[in-house]
């Protein structure tokens, strides 16, 4: 380092006093001209994004926002709120608990899309892929499966139909081929089939305007921030002390001496 100011390096704000710019583009500027999502994808990803791009980013982060007090996240920050503490925590709580399972597996499964594409999304591919997965590393497919959403995600086919819609220069659409192809593989032998779920669908989405793999968690943690804050707000207007994962009156299930 030359000097203190290399201390911290960044491409992403010059600020100085009088002055705020976003990767070159002046603050008021974007608040004038540019919406939210606009600003998410300058400031994270640092292009210029196509008008497809902000459409299919903005219906993936409308989509994930929420699902219910049973979603751990959401359940979290609504245990949270009613321990005392402040919104920022409460929204913590939750987003903390985004992990490999619930909301993080839409990483896992955009990895999966990506090897698929590369290899060509041919049904046989597919069920190479899946056979892969199944024998290395387990039977559940990130992606793929839910417990309340079956045959069906009612999620997935609006989000798709927005990425057709929307598709442009910037839009691989091959992604959208590969989900389907792998949620084939997987279905086969299933009577009902297996819904490509919230996670597949935005994997598939956001494979198809170029976000990394490793992206995709952070992009659907701002996603729920917005459901996990609603929620913390209601149980915080509702009242009621020290909230645990049940009822007062269920007890749990005692396994020990």
């Amino acid at each position: 380092m030359s000097d203190v100011s290399d201390w911290w390096q960044t491409a992403i704000i010059d600020m100085e006093p009088g002055k705020i710019a976003f990767r070159g583009r002046p603050v008021q500027d974007l608040i004038q001209s540019a919406g939210f999502v606009e600003t998410i994808w300058h400031l994270v990803l640092g292009t210029q994004a196509t008008a497809g791009q902000l459409r299919i980013l903005e219906a993936a982060l409308v989509a994930a926002v929420d699902h219910g007090p049973q979603a751990p996240s959401i359940a979290a920050a609504r245990m949270a709120a009613t321990c005392g503490v402040g919104l920022n925590n409460a929204m913590a709580t939750g987003v903390n608990l985004l992990g490999d399972v619930h909301g993080g597996a839409g990483q896992q499964c955009l990895e999966l899309l990506q090897a698929l594409v590369e290899a060509g999304p041919t049904e046989a591919a597919a069920e190479a892929l899946v056979a892969d997965y199944q024998r290395d590393v387990g039977r559940h497919i990130p992606g793929f499966g839910h417990r309340f959403h079956r045959p069906e995600d009612p999620r997935t086919q609006p989000l798709f139909e927005v990425a057709r819609q929307a598709a442009d220069a910037g839009v691989n659409l091959t992604y959208l081929t590969a989900a389907e192809r792998l949620q084939q593989a997987i279905s086969q032998g299933k009577p009902q089939g297996v819904a490509i779920n919230i996670d597949g669908a935005t994997a598939a989405l956001y494979g198809a305007i170029g976000v990394p793999a490793e992206l995709a968690r952070g992009l659907f943690c701002i996603s729920r921030s917005v459901g996990i804050l609603a929620h913390a707000w209601e149980q915080g207007q509702q009242g009621g002390r020290n909230k645990g994962p049940t009822p007062p009156h269920y007890r749990w299930t005692y396994t020990g001496p």
